[in-house]
């Protein structure tokens, strides 16, 4: 009796331990494949093709400013669009005789987010286009937003908020950031929609915002790993096509959340970006350089100016006092310095070398153009 006791006990620890196991067996494998800290998810990684925003522009007037328009002497449009928008109301008029001193011309531009529908709000930015001083106060007058295509898509009508101050004239005034551009929160209404259908024939192409065929491979095999084979294709080093799987049956949105939500290591290139007119240096760690020495000197010319002024012998009836200059030239070469660094380095040792040399930024722009041009740096330099 008591053994069959302890048999029972035991075989129910087993299967205790046994179910636990397999229910944290999922958690491992999750925990194994996204434990990368630089893994990245799929969404900030590509975007599906179609699913993109269309771009809208239009021209429109922003009235009730405080004598901050635009001038009329400079802008003959100006005085053309307020006559053209009194003639609209009934109102015959002569631009000649009119001084819109509280009208400003302005460039209106918005988004239009995918899938939107009629009678959806859409902030707008509004910008002069002629020499207001201030849209402060003003308000924006219906203006038509047309796409590429030349339709309209949407109508924006409301007051303008700006991040900047402008008031005072001439020598006594304050301006505080950019008083010209403005913004109308949801001051526009959608009025026509774009089709977009998403994944047709139940196929989506993921677009890498950066090409690169070890990132697409990787993609290509994350997804069938995680889905099932045969679901993703990497098609080149930026488009990779994905049917969507049975079990999701209609419910695209579904897959395309769980596609979105996986995480990759994403492939870098070894890349160095330079600006040289603000002397900054951008490296990755991916850059390596091979074995090479560097020496760097320097020749320091100062030229510099005193005047002496000599003055005339006493009781002198033809003496002038006159101003006398007296150029030196002093030059200064300084020793060169050298550092060598093994092969395998990496440009922040390189920078970290030449810094303590006291090597400018720009010299050291230059050296790291030297080392490209040498063949030692295995990366791209890409100058801005």
């Amino acid at each position: 009796m008591h053994s069959l006791t302890r048999l029972t006990k035991t075989h129910f620890r087993f299967s205790f331990v046994a179910a636990l196991l397999t229910l944290m067996l999922p958690i491992a494998v999750l925990c194994q494949e996204t434990d990368d800290p630089m893994s990245i998810r799929v969404k900030d990684l590509a975007d599906i093709e179609g699913v993109r925003s269309n771009q809208l522009i239009g021209y429109g007037l922003v009235i009730g400013l405080n004598r901050t328009g635009d001038k009329v002497q400079q802008n003959q449009f100006s005085r053309q669009t307020v006559q053209n928008l009194l003639e609209r109301m009934g109102i015959s008029t002569n631009a000649d005789t009119l001084k819109p001193e509280n009208v400003a011309t302005v460039m209106v531009t918005a988004s239009l987010p995918p899938f939107i529908r009629q009678g959806s709000k859409l902030d707008v930015t509004v910008s002069s286009i002629a020499d207001a001083r201030s849209l402060q106060g003003g308000t924006l007058v219906l203006t038509e937003l047309k796409a590429v295509n030349g339709l309209v898509y949407a109508v924006a009508q409301g007051s303008v908020c700006i991040g900047g101050i402008s008031a005072g004239r001439a020598g006594n005034s304050v301006e505080i950031n950019h008083p010209t551009v403005g913004r109308v929160p949801n001051g526009a209404t959608v009025e026509r929609t774009v089709n977009a259908t998403l994944a047709p024939g139940n196929k989506l192409t993921l677009v890498l915002r950066n090409d690169d065929f070890s990132t697409a491979a990787k993609l290509h095999t994350r997804i069938n790993k995680h889905f099932g084979g045969g679901i993703a294709t990497a098609l080149d080093a930026r488009n990779i096509e994905v049917k969507v799987p049975a079990s999701f049956g209609t419910n695209k949105v579904a897959f395309i959340a769980e596609l979105e939500s996986l995480k990759v290591t994403p492939d870098k290139i070894a890349k160095i970006v330079i600006n040289e007119r603000t002397g900054t240096i951008i490296m990755g760690r991916e850059v390596r350089i091979g074995a090479v020495a560097i020496s760097q000197g320097g020749v320091t010319v100062r030229i510099g100016t005193q005047y002496d002024v000599v003055q005339p012998g006493d009781f002198s009836t033809r003496g002038r006092t006159t101003v006398v200059p007296d150029t030196t030239v002093d030059v200064e070469q300084k020793a060169a310095e050298s550092v060598i660094l093994p092969e395998g380095a990496t440009v922040d040792e390189v920078v970290r070398g030449l810094r303590a040399m006291g090597v400018s930024a720009r010299d050291t722009i230059s050296i790291l153009q030297a080392i490209k041009s040498a063949g030692a740096m295995n990366a791209d330099l890409e100058m801005q």
